[in-house]
This record gives C-alpha cells, structure tokens and sequence, in this order.
C-alpha cells in the first residue's frame, strides 16, 4: 500500500513545499494540514501546485483559518491586513478558478483510526461528530450562497459547544474548533488570543489536546495551526506547524495504516522561508 504523509502549514511558501514534495516517494499520498497560502513568499504559486496536484488524486488539503481568511477577502467581507501575501491571488486571471476550488476542500479528515485537522477539536466531539460537523461547514461553502456564511463566520462567541446551537453561530463554533482553537478550558471553553507554547496559557486554560475527558483521546490526530509548539508528538497526537514561514521547517510525517503511533513513521523536513519580519 502507498504510504500517506501529513504535512504542516505551507503558508505560501512555494519553494518549500516543492523541494518537499520531490523528498517524498512518487506513489504517496499528500494531506497538507490547512493554512496553505498566506504571509510567505508566493501564495499564488502554492494554491496553483497543489491545485494541480489534487486533481490528479495525489493531494488532499484541509482547509485552514488564513484559507478562510483569503476566501472571505475575495468575497469583500474582509481586507488585507499587513503581512498578508494573498494581492497575487487576487490579482491573478484563474483567480475565480482557485477560489472555487478552494472552497471545495474539506475542513478534516478521516479513514475511520486517524483524525487530520487544522487546529484541533473540542472535548465534547468523538471522531464521528467532528467529521459531521466538519461537513455542516464544508455544506455552507460549497454553496452558491456561500458569501453569507463568510459574513457571519467571524467572531468569538459563543465560545463554547452545544448541540442547542443553530445557523450561523453553530457553524462559527465549528470553524472557530477546527481552524483556531489553541486553549480550551477543561469543559471547552475557547479562549483565542493566547498564542505561547502549550505551557503558558491563561489561567484555567489549557491546550485543547490536554482536555482531560477529551472523546478523541484514542484517536490518532495530525494537526498544524500551531507554530510555537514545533513538532509536537505527544499521546495519539502529532503537531506539525514547525514555523516553516518563520524561518522553521516544513515537515511531512507518515501516516500509519494502524491508526497508532510509532517510532517508524517517516519524518521528512525541508527548509522554510526566512521571513523578513521573523523576530
């Protein structure tokens, strides 16, 4: 069976990505982890290779919050903040082309052992409930009213799970779970400001992998979105935002066909991107 590698957030960083696919066997199949334009040195050549590469079947991308944060730019709902590096997108003649289909990626993934997300999952959702709930967003943007839904998906509140919510604010604490969540409270909370290593959280915080009830607690989870972690390997969980956009890494890891981790899995590393606003 061909293997299939997790790989952490691109960013835009074209070359990168490129010299990581070419390390990677010819045969394998790629699930790139979310934010995959955004802040690098070539977004527009990042959406246009992996576009290329998911229509032969080879690639899969899940969608992350600066994949969102172009999507809602494109559709006037937002503007350009200072270090962003989506004007080629926007600028480019395929531009309708590669936001079409990028709002037909999925929001996670799964083959039944192994969950790939961008930020993570509340405590409250096993497996199964977070690819239905992941599927009740990617529903909302594959509509042709898909404009509305990015006009409602900002926001911080509520802050909290429950299978009461409706609309949009159901559909925001969806997005916010799997495309921003970092600290959660024990019951899941979110909290979204915080940004540090898992160690310094605000106070009755703590990562949303450390949820001490957490229903996915055997499930094996790959995740991105969280760059100060680095590459992260801790029970059933796999971080791979190694700060490739920061002067990091830009990491692939094997995932296995047992749904468990073990110390043979592949890790595959390329050079990242040495930002000029890297501190």
């Amino acid at each position: 069976m061909d293997k299939i590698y997790a790989v952490g957030d691109v960013q835009g960083c074209a070359p990168s990505l490129k010299a990581l696919v070419k390390k990677l066997p010819t045969q394998s199949k790629i699930i790139f982890l979310g934010d995959l334009v955004n802040r690098g040195p070539d977004s527009l050549g990042t959406l246009r290779y992996l576009k290329e590469l998911q229509e032969t079947k080879r690639i899969e991308c899940i969608l992350g919050n600066h994949d969102l944060h172009l999507l809602a730019i494109d559709a006037g709902i937002r503007k350009t903040k200072g270090l962003d590096s989506i004007q080629e997108i926007l600028d480019a003649p395929d531009r309708a082309e590669l936001i079409d289909w990028l709002r037909n990626r999925p929001m996670a993934l799964s083959n039944g052992k192994v969950l790939t997300v961008h930020a993570g999952v509340l405590p409250q959702w096993d497996l199964q409930q977070t690819i239905e709930c992941a599927q009740e967003v990617e529903k909302a943007l594959r509509k042709k009213s898909y404009k509305q839904f990015l006009a409602n998906m900002y926001g911080d509140t509520p802050n909290k799970w429950s299978k009461s919510l409706k609309g949009y604010e159901r559909l925001r604490v969806i997005t916010n779970a799997l495309t921003r969540i970092r600290f959660c409270t024990p019951s899941g909370t979110m909290e979204f400001a915080s940004k540090e290593g898992f160690e310094n959280g605000p106070t009755g915080f703590a990562p949303w992998f450390k949820a001490p009830k957490r229903k996915t607690q055997d499930t094996l989870i790959y995740f991105g979105h969280w760059s100060t972690l680095g590459l992260l390997r801790d029970r059933n969980m796999i971080g791979l935002d190694t700060g490739c956009v920061w002067g990091g890494k830009l990491t692939a890891m094997e995932i296995p066909d047992s749904g468990k981790d073990s110390p043979q899995l592949e890790i595959i590393q390329v050079a990242g991107f040495d930002h000029p606003m890297r501190m």
